[in-house]
This record gives C-alpha cells, structure tokens and sequence, in this order.
C-alpha cells in the first residue's frame, strides 16, 4: 500500500513544479520578444516611427481578438491543456517567421497572429491552474500568487538577456532561442500538466459575457485597463524623460525597471497570503493607493537615490494588480475561468493601446514631464471604480500555506494544489 501512495504523492508535486516552469517560460518568450521589438522594426524591418507605433497597436487589437475568441471556447469545450499546447506551437512558429523574415505586412498580419495566439497560452495556463485548484478542493490564491512571481522573475532576467542576444548574437538568435522557450513550454504542458476536458455545454449564452456580477466585473475591468494605462505610460515615457530631460544615464532606466521587477515578486507572495485574510477589494485599493503615491511623487522627484526608493511604491501597484487583479475577475465570474483570465489580460492589452497615444501626444503638445500628470489621472479614476466594486466573499478552503506544504496536508489526501 506504500508505493501506490507515495507514488500519488510524488505526482501532484510533478504537476506544480510544471505549472511553475511553464509560466517561468511563457514569461522568458514574451520577455525575450517584446522589449527588443521596437529596436528590431527599426534596425531590422527598417520601418518609421509611425509604423513601428501601428504595429504595436494592431498587435494589442489581435490579441484581445484572439485571446477573447480562444477563452468562450475553452469555457465551453474540449481540453484546456490541448489548447495551451497548440498555443505553445504557434508562438514558436512566430518566432521562426520574426527571425527569418522581414517583411512589414507578413509580420503585421501573420506574424502578429500566430503571436497572439503564443501570448495566450499564458493566461489560458493561470485558467487551468485555478480550474485544478478548484477541482482538488485547494485554496488558489497563495499558488496563483507564486505563479505570477514566476512571471516577474521572468521579466528580471528576460530583458537583459533579449538585449545580450540580440546585439551580441543577431536578432535570429534571440528569437530562435524564444521558440525553444514555447517548444520546451509545449513539452511540459503536453506531459505533465493536468488533463481537464470538459462536455460541451448545451447552451446559446455567450460565455465570453460575465453571467454575474456584471457591474462590478465591468468596474474592474475599467480599474485594470487604468491602472495598466499608467503602468505603459510610465514604460514607455520613463526613459525619455530621464535622458532627455533629467540628463540622467541610460543604464538608469534598466536598474530602475529591474528593482521594480525583483520587488514585485515578494510582494506578489505576500500579497496573496493576506488576501485571504483582508480580502481582494481591499488589496485592490492599496494597489490603487501606492500608485496615487507613486505617480504624484515622481513629479517632484528628479534624483537617483529618490527614484531608486520609489520603486517599492510601483512595486506594490503592480505587484498586487498583477496578482490579485486576475483571481478577482475569477471571483466575479465563477465557472468562466478562461474569460475572466483573458478578460483581466486583455485589460492589459487596452491599458497600452491607450497609453501609446496618450504617451505621445502628451509628450508631443506639452513634455515627458507631463505625461506623468496623465498618469496620475488614469490611477485617480482607477480609484473611483475600485472603491464602488462590491467584494466577493472568499470560497472556504484549506490554510493557503498548504500550497507551500503540501505533505502536511495528509488529511485531505495529501493532493496539493495543483
């Protein structure tokens, strides 16, 4: 009787360590990919500025298209992981096309396609570990929580790696090496990640639409695209500003965005410890208060040490919006795991749309500095539609420290999440 049992205890653990490396993975493809693109279109593609701002657009409005289309279907039928593995495949074949070809319309059109379609498989990856969560009887907000960190780790290392390859090796090699990242993400969904199939529902409802809590799904989503919105105004505007303006070095811009990046992680885990405890709106609204703070101090702060430390500030905006924003939008919207992922992923996708013209119309009429004060605004809204979403009541489960000791747990089977 022992083997058996240590087997079905060993398996779970294979399972989560799958989950992590996957979204370690999906987080390195898209980090390898898109802080070298503006770079790549204009090296490489050759394109102007304008078109190089068109690109990113129509990128944003396919992949909300795509990602949307992908998430009522994976509600409705089939199996998750399937999906996730075509995904993976898609996105390693649009990396074959960017490194070979460069043609601006066959990227805009096919490439940009087969891209969303490798995006996706991120937000599709967080559905299936809430839906396994669910399944085991798990409290899910400490392992989404971890799941995210793993993003962030991504984006600590992805960047400075993408721009070493990149100008090290040639952009072939930097984006052959994002398509190994999605084939070896491929491989561990299709071996390893959970199997979930569902019946197809016999219904003519859309599940693409919140079927509760309409109002406060919508309030949210207003809350994530603004607070998104600043975030890409920031990234976008920040090193301009300190180069042109503050005459400050380049190499500024990465340590800044770094530390941001590395403090997010554990404040991502915290954060989804005291969830449970505090509740998400509540977690909601000191996001939105760190980033008043955050965005009204930088426009009276010029010196390194002083951007250095607020940081944390950023770090706690976008660290809980990263990891609670995406497992509130699954509490409002019960049983739609997919959409309410790829709803909370999209809002990112508008929150740049938004930003990129803001960024540059504002910095166009006025300068860098004002574009701050747009910022500042977009998180003042995000305040107002926060502070009038109701809460949702959290789903009783197991202490959320069994999703970091999952041996402990003997009583329920010893079946960790996920």
């Amino acid at each position: 009787m022992s083997a058996p049992i240590a087997s079905a205890r060993r398996l779970p653990d294979v399972t989560s360590a799958a989950f992590l490396l996957v979204a370690f993975l999906t987080g390195i493809a898209g980090a390898l990919q898109t802080p070298t693109l503006s770079l790549f279109l204009s090296t490489e593609v050759h394109a102007r500025p304008f078109m190089v701002g068109l690109f990113y657009t129509g990128s944003a409005v396919i992949g909300i298209l795509v990602s949307q289309m992908l998430a009522s279907r994976s509600d409705k039928r089939g199996d998750r992981r399937n999906l996730i593995f075509v995904c993976c495949l898609l996105g390693a074949l649009a990396c074959v096309l960017f490194a070979y070809n460069r043609n601006y319309l066959l990227l805009l059109l096919v490439g940009v396609l087969l891209s969303s379609f490798g995006s996706t498989a991120n937000p599709q990856m967080f559905a299936l570990a809430r839906e396994h969560a669910e399944k085991t009887g798990r409290e899910a907000v400490m392992f989404t929580s971890i799941l995210r960190a793993q993003v962030s780790l991504a984006w600590v290392v992805g960047p400075p790696l993408a721009f070493a390859l990149a100008l090290g090796f040639g952009f072939p090699f930097m984006y052959m090496a994002a398509g190994v990242a999605f084939l070896l993400c491929g491989l561990l969904v299709r071996y390893f990640l959970p199997s979930m199939p569902k019946a197809e529902l016999k219904t003519t409802d859309t599940l693409q639409a919140p079927h509760r809590n309409r109002r406060d799904t919508l309030l949210l989503f207003a809350a994530c695209t603004l607070m998104w919105t600043a975030n890409g105004m920031y990234l976008i505007n920040m090193p301009l500003y300190l180069v042109h303006e503050l005459n400050l070095p380049e190499k500024l811009v990465g340590v800044l965005m770094g530390t941001a990046a590395g403090l997010e992680i554990p404040i991502m885990l915290v954060a989804g410890y005291y969830a449970r405890r505090f509740g998400k709106r509540s977690m909601m609204r000191l996001a939105v208060a760190a980033g008043v703070l955050f965005y009204f101090c930088l426009l009276f702060t010029t010196g390194v040490v002083p951007l250095l430390m607020l940081q944390l500030l950023n770090a706690v905006f976008i660290g809980i919006l990263a990891g609670i924003g995406m497992l509130y939008f699954q509490d409002l919207m019960p049983n739609q795991a997919g959409a309410a992922t790829t709803l909370f992923t999209n809002s990112t996708r508008v929150g740049w749309i938004i930003a990129g013209s803001c960024a540059g119309v504002v910095a166009e009429m006025w300068n860098y500095h004002a574009v701050f004060y747009s910022a500042l605004a977009m998180v003042a809204g995000a305040v107002y539609c926060v502070w009038r979403i109701r809460d949702v009541p959290p789903k009783t489960a197991a202490d959320p420290l069994a999703e970091l000791l999952p041996m402990e747990k003997a009583d329920n089977g010893g079946l960790p999440l996920p």
